[in-house]
């Protein structure tokens, strides 16, 4: 097998970067195959990790008891967390759909385990965090395969660890860094929902890039070409 990718694997790769979503809100009933389960997970396993650690575990939920404790500690905390919110948005927040613990077919709890092949991990000496940045990594992986299988995947953050912990029996030394949702979809939204509810605006790259020092925005020699490019805000996905 080759390894260079073709223009169609491009394509591919892209399209799964740029059409992925955070499903709230459009699973339906049909069950997930095992074997494009069993892929989607392999991809996730095949993420990047500091120190070649592989520090995660994928706990896989059906049970229809263990999704209603998450729904419930779900609805807790949102209400707790409206607290935070202006009150000039208070009510959109409360409108906005933000889970599909029981909808959708699948609950995936993605943890960390600091002490996988430790207490020594290479590159994670000096930046502990890292070990959670490989979960991450691994949670990416994951929400791409499952695009690519036309597959949703829903981000649950407004949680407690601790009902977590205490409905996946998890040891005191694993860290439950993502809560996940997955299943089939009706459809693939064109823009993300906080995106299309206007509760924040996709910001343009030029917004996010500096040239060599934290704040420099201004054209530099060495840069003046990508800074040309990101400017004109163009459409770089591969087609």
């Amino acid at each position: 097998m080759s390894d260079k990718f073709s223009n169609q694997e491009k394509s591919g790769l892209y399209k799964a970067i740029y059409t992925r979503r955070d499903v709230r809100s459009h699973f339906n009933s049909k069950p997930i195959g095992d074997e494009i389960l069993t892929r989607i997970l392999n991809a996730a396993h095949h993420a990047p990790s500091v120190g070649f650690s592989q520090p995660w575990n994928f706990i896989l939920i059906r049970d229809s008891q263990t999704k209603a404790k998450v729904k419930q500690s779900f609805e807790e905390e949102k209400n707790r967390s409206t607290n935070q919110v202006d009150d000039s948005k208070k009510e959109k927040y409360t409108s906005l759909k933000l889970e599909g613990i029981l909808e959708s077919d699948v609950n995936i709890c993605i943890t960390y385990d600091p002490t996988r092949f430790g207490p020594f991990v290479i590159g994670r000496s000096s930046i502990p965090e890292t070990g959670i940045y490989s979960v991450c990594c691994a949670v990416q992986n994951l929400w791409l395969a499952a695009r690519s299988e036309e597959i949703g995947v829903g981000w649950v953050s407004i949680l407690s660890n601790d009902t977590l912990r205490k409905a996946l029996d998890l040891p005191d030394h694993i860290v439950p860094v993502a809560y996940l949702c997955l299943g089939h979809v009706e459809e693939f939204a064109e823009k993300p929902d906080l995106e299309a509810a206007k509760w924040l605006p996709r910001l343009e790259l030029k917004d996010v890039v500096y040239f060599e020092k934290w704040g420099q925005t201004q054209n530099m020699p060495i840069w003046s070409q990508i800074h040309e490019l990101i400017r004109a805000n163009l459409d770089y996905a591969f087609k």
